[in-house]
């Protein structure tokens, strides 16, 4: 009943089962005798969907303290599911899988979210992401000496992102940034060596500013060149924390750097809107689409592989969507990924 309570497996025999075999693996210190395949609906099916519901014990026989619990709900076929598996086992504890048919509920605690999130989208599509923090990570990355990464976001949108890729994120609030006495604070909670990710200028002098503040207290922080907020998740998507701290930081600094970047912004005055080509104006129209397509010609010329949208604040209804839709009958072979809650009507990187 907990477990269905949580939402992680619906309750009776796959509750069940989930919890016999935790139990056993626990007393004994390793994997449990024999796997259990049993019926378990997926939350959100409708009555018919009873798809054959697996579970996976993920590696019991080394007691470790894990910093974060990341949960989904994973659209993906059965083939990618079991590598899916595999990968989850090898980075931490406490997995489960449950669900089949396309549909599947994955749980597990690792030291490293932004892995974990990552080997789901190698699997399928992940959507009803969620990410825990459970406490200090032995050796890890946490502000104990170890390694971490504080992040700025304007929005909840890119917030949430970040944070599922494992760092510790400020929202910003209002047009100039935090405060320094907080960025200060937030990246002593980070650690000893701290990437700090800005997402705006204005917000890359007062890093800079909290790196030497910090300097005396012997804390190593290095600013990455992420000057617009999508070059963030492009940095934080490369970022390994098992990566020497100076390769790290190069790694990020050279994702961020290979975005090139635009948005759509408006209404103006004249009630038109304006597509920016990194931060000068290029484009304008009057509709939010018009100005978007054009925009992504613009910056697909250049080349590129995969354009990454985020729909935000004044938007028309599925704007993303309408230029994805065109990026993939115009350029099928460039990849395209969709966000939401974004501060301006839409944030376009190309990489």
């Amino acid at each position: 009943d907990v477990l269905a309570a949580s939402g992680v497996v619906d309750a009776g025999a796959a509750g069940l089962c989930v919890l016999l075999d935790s139990l056993a693996a626990t007393v004994t210190g390793g994997a449990a005798a024999g796997a259990f395949e049993v019926p378990a609906p997926v939350p959100g099916r409708g009555p018919g969907h009873g798809p054959a519901g697996t579970f996976s014990r993920g590696s019991t026989a080394v007691h470790r303290s894990y910093g974060y619990e990341v949960t989904y709900l994973l659209e993906a076929p059965d083939e990618p599911v079991g590598v899916l598996r595999e990968r989850l086992d090898a980075l931490g504890d406490s997995l489960v899988v449950v669900g089949g048919e396309g549909l599947w509920n994955v749980h597990v605690h690792v030291a490293d979210a932004g892995a974990a999130i990552e080997a789901g989208l190698l699997a399928g599509r992940p959507r009803r992401i969620t990410v825990t923090w459970l406490g200090p990570v032995v050796g890890g990355t946490g502000g104990d000496g170890g390694r971490g990464v504080v992040a700025v976001a304007d929005g909840e949108g890119l917030a949430a992102l970040l944070r599922s890729g494992g760092a510790r994120v400020l929202q910003q609030q209002g047009a100039c940034g935090p405060a320094v006495p907080v960025l200060v604070e937030a990246i002593r909670q980070a650690g000893a060596q701290v990437a700090v990710i800005p997402g705006a200028e204005r917000v890359a002098a007062l890093a800079q500013a909290a790196a030497t503040r910090l300097e005396d207290e012997g804390i190593t922080v290095s600013v990455i060149p992420a000057r617009f907020p999508l070059q963030g998740l492009a940095a934080l998507a490369v970022h390994d924390p098992e990566r020497e701290f100076g390769a790290d930081v190069t790694a990020m600094t050279e994702a961020a750097a290979g975005m090139r970047y635009g948005s759509v912004i408006g209404p103006g005055p004249d009630g038109g809107f304006i597509g920016l080509d990194g931060e000068e104006s290029r484009v304008a129209a009057a509709a939010q689409r018009d100005v978007a397509a054009m925009l992504v010609t613009r910056l697909l010329a250049r080349g590129g592989e995969l354009v990454t949208l985020m729909e935000g604040a004044g938007a028309e209804p599925g704007l993303a969507r309408l230029v994805a839709d065109e990026i993939a009958q115009t350029r099928p072979s460039v990849e395209v990924v969709c966000y939401r809650d974004g501060p301006v009507p839409l944030l376009i990187g190309v990489e």
